[in-house]
């Protein structure tokens, strides 16, 4: 049973990714017939810490002892968690609780703390997009998946950004306590009741890498092309490379085969056009290479689980549908 709740900081701490915490967690809703949380702020680097806003700081009398008792422990996001060391008593606490079953939750960056403590090595995990590079090299044994919303591999759940930590503690009260808890928090709240963790994050298209690596040129003649059918063999050619070795080495570059690669810059170009353009579907799905509409929405559907008129709608207002 979900009864008592840990957020733990450490200098530095985000108070906005906090926030979404304290107010799933922290606020008394009794009002509503719904449950209370025995929920604490605790520190692991003193009572006084600092925040990434300048001037706004955080005190608490909670060190980790509090952790002990905890049936979830959040670690939100902070500045420089991605490169920082972290005290071994924080690391071991989150050990600890894990393994007596205690769910541990991060909130975007924060799950740099939770690959710091061993937690992630063979689990699925998710991050924000910006980081998922950086976690993946940082921590080799764990399963990024760098586009979701969050991922539960219980005891530890991962999230992404600000508002994938409030899906991802939603998922948990609804899982621990049933829907209609879970959605009358959300309606308190005025956000959506539920959204699956599989559902994609929303990403500004990356530049395809253009250095000295044996595919870069293909990779920038593929992006200006992507209204265009191509095969393996056609785009070996261009490397001067057979399709056996370009595909090799394709592989090793990206991390990804040449279509699953071109299907995701595709994507990612109609996110584009549906954001800033009045164009009919017809005609993005044209230009980036789908052909119909029908085709661009059975391929957005499948990679980022909604569909391109709801996802402009979502950027742009009900107007633009």
């Amino acid at each position: 049973m979900l009864t008592n709740v840990a957020a733990i900081l450490l200098d530095g701490a985000h108070p906005f990714e906090l926030g979404v915490v304290c107010e799933v967690f922290g606020l008394d809703r009794s009002d509503d017939g719904l449950p209370v949380y025995d929920f604490a702020v605790a520190s692991a680097e003193g009572p006084d810490l600092a925040t990434h806003v300048p001037g706004f700081t955080l005190s608490t009398p909670y060190g980790l002892d509090r952790l002990e008792e905890a049936d979830l422990i959040v670690v939100p996001a902070g500045s420089h968690y991605i490169g920082r060391t972290y005290p071994p008593e924080l690391l071991d606490s989150l050990v600890r609780a894990a393994d007596r079953g205690t769910k541990v939750l991060s909130v975007c960056s924060g799950v740099f703390v939770l690959g710091a403590a061993g937690l992630l090595d063979g689990r699925r995990c998710a991050v924000h997009w910006r980081h998922a590079e950086t976690l993946a090299k940082r921590h080799p044994r764990a399963k990024v998946e760098p586009d979701v919303l969050y991922v539960d591999e219980d005891p530890v759940i991962t999230s992404a950004g600000t508002a994938a930590g409030i899906d991802a503690c939603l998922h948990i009260v609804r899982k621990e306590q049933g829907p209609e808890v879970a959605n009358s928090i959300a309606r308190r709240m005025v956000v959506p009741p539920h959204r699956d963790g599989g559902q994609a994050q929303y990403v500004a298209r990356p530049l395809p890498r253009s250095q000295c690596d044996t595919v870069g040129e293909v990779l920038v003649w593929m992006d200006r092309h992507l209204d265009e059918e191509v095969t393996v063999e056609q785009l070996a050619t261009r490397a001067h490379m057979s399709p056996r070795t370009f595909a090799r080495r394709f592989q090793q570059e990206t991390g990804t085969t040449p279509y699953r690669w071109l299907l995701r810059q595709r994507v990612l170009l109609a996110q584009e056009l549906l954001e800033a353009t009045d164009e009919t579907m017809d005609f993005i799905a044209d230009r980036a290479g789908f052909g119909t509409a029908a085709a661009l929405r059975h391929q957005f559907v499948r990679s980022l689980g909604t569909t391109p008129h709801a996802y402009r709608r979502t950027f742009r207002g009900p107007q633009a549908a």
